[in-house]
């Protein structure tokens, strides 16, 4: 349902968001991670050399300002080598990748991966869905994050999402106090249990860094962390939100159930895409 959202706005949102979270990452913590970036073929390029997830290392963005090309996508493979990246993904929305996409890949060494969904909801709508849930999560408080805690709130974002704390989290903390940011924190008995942060580029609100430690699960924090934020991005006159999640298996299948869509979904979220995640690696 691409009338949900035009993928370029919705594309454009999220590559800057994570352009700016791992670009502006601290020097020490760049150097560290061997992160290097670059702005090719009208998206964005993200290396980290020394990432142990292989997560982070993303080309995105793509098809917004200029088309999708064998051209585009060779140069960025070649800037991937030229850093020793080990592995990069490649996010280009479906309604972006080129006729001749299965050609690109063979010749580049790419192939297919798990699949993410994107999602967009007007921001009126998400709230009036918020104050209709009439939301009190069991225990759990939802606040804006103060700079003094912004080091457990980055390593609370890391640890949620199953990553290594050092350096990762550093990188995540800078975000708490930089412009642009909107960082919360989901509270249980005095400790951060939660992290969710929003990314405002152009009148869009990017979802970003939403997630809850296991043992503060199923008590709704996710979903008043999701509600907190749509109500600064309200004040802040963005009309739009935008989120990613992983997209689930069908029935019949050994799938998984995804809470982060669920919850979104109830507060007015639609899917608007389903976009594939593309592999590679220096010559397979």
């Amino acid at each position: 349902m691409t009338d949900v959202v035009d993928p370029s706005v919705a594309e454009r949102s999220e590559a800057e968001a994570l352009f700016s979270f791992e670009t502006e990452a601290p020097e020490a913590v760049r150097t560290a991670l061997g992160m290097s970036a670059a702005r090719i073929g009208g998206g964005v390029v993200l290396s980290m050399r020394e990432d142990v997830t292989h997560y982070w290392s993303k080309a995105l963005g793509f098809g917004v300002t200029a088309p999708v090309t064998a051209e585009s996508i060779g140069e960025v493979c070649a800037f991937y080598r030229a850093q020793r990246t080990p592995q990069a993904t490649f996010q280009i929305a479906p309604a972006f990748l080129p006729k001749e996409w299965a050609e690109v890949c063979e010749r580049e060494g790419i192939v297919p991966a798990s699949s993410w969904v994107k999602l967009a909801c007007p921001t009126d709508e998400a709230v009036a869905r918020a104050d209709a849930l009439g939301m009190s999560p069991a225990r759990i408080q939802v606040a804006p994050v103060e700079a003094d805690r912004a080091a457990e709130w980055g390593s609370v974002m890391m640890r949620a999402f199953g990553m290594p704390v050092e350096r990762y989290a550093e990188m995540g903390a800078a975000t708490a106090t930089r412009p642009g940011w909107h960082p919360f924190a989901a509270w249980l008995d005095g400790e951060i249990v939660g992290t969710g942060t929003l990314h405002v580029h152009g009148g869009t609100a990017q979802m970003f860094a939403g997630a809850v430690l296991p043992h503060a699960r199923k008590r709704g924090g996710q979903t008043a962390l999701l509600a907190a934020r749509a109500r600064v991005a309200q004040e802040l006159g963005c009309r739009l939100l935008i989120a990613e999640t992983g997209a689930e298996s069908g029935a019949g299948t050994a799938g998984t159930h995804n809470s982060s869509l669920h919850n979104m979904l109830r507060l007015g979220f639609q899917v608007a895409y389903e976009r594939r995640n593309w592999s590679w690696q220096p010559r397979r």
